[in-house]
């Protein structure tokens, strides 16, 4: 089973801002105890390549990435810290030619037809859609899937606990991002219980969509 087989069948990879790095493995931990298994760690921070160093050597069973790249050189300082994905929100060339080169899974983000074709001409086959709410939600993505049929879609950005199964359901979409698994007020407070069933519950509701499609 490679990367992406993988994140199809996680479901979801939730979407993590880490302010302080002393909670990037109770946050790591609490979100594999609700079983989920990747996380998506953004380099909005001053300490995101901390926090993916230490989720990366205390919390092996999580597949940790870096979110929010937007240069080469973050790239490259994402895996040096043990990131095994990478993460763009819009379509970067460098970004990607440099994964590419490294082997390393890359998902660009992308909400155009141009911006798709960008990445279909470099290979890649799954791509970021952010944010979904504001670009028109399943809505689009259904349009741009008749077209980019090999393509698929890992949209973020207004997705919920209330709305992910609708997403999921769509064929094209081969899973969901969002930070709603584990919200940055929720880390802050050291929510880390609170965190384990919000992730509980999307697992729950990823279960519950695969067992009606069997």
């Amino acid at each position: 089973m490679d990367f992406f087989d993988k994140v199809n069948q996680a479901g979801t990879v939730p979407v993590v801002v880490i302010d302080s790095a002393e909670c990037a493995v109770p946050t790591a931990q609490a979100l594999i105890r609700g079983g989920i298994s990747f996380m998506e760690i953004t380099l909005r921070t001053s300490c995101a390549l901390e926090a993916i160093r230490l989720v990366k050597e205390n919390v092996p069973e999580m597949t940790v990435g870096a979110g929010t790249v937007i240069s080469e050189e973050q790239a490259q300082a994402a895996v040096a810290a043990g990131a095994s994905f990478i993460v763009s929100p819009g379509f970067f060339p460098e970004v990607v030619d440099h994964c590419i080169k490294s082997n390393v899974p890359v998902i660009p983000g992308c909400v155009t037809p141009t911006e798709i074709i960008s990445a279909i001409n470099k290979g890649i086959k799954i791509v970021k859609f952010f944010p979904a709410d504001v670009y028109g939600g399943i809505k689009t993505i259904k349009e741009l899937s008749g077209v980019f049929r090999d393509i698929k879609f890992l949209p973020t950005g207004g997705i919920n606990a209330s709305n992910m199964a609708e997403y999921i359901s769509e064929p094209s979409i081969i899973a969901v991002g969002g930070s709603w698994v584990c919200p940055s007020k929720m880390i802050a407070a050291h929510d880390y219980d609170g965190i384990e069933l919000k992730a509980k519950e999307a697992t729950d509701i990823i279960k519950t969509l695969k067992e009606n499609a069997a």
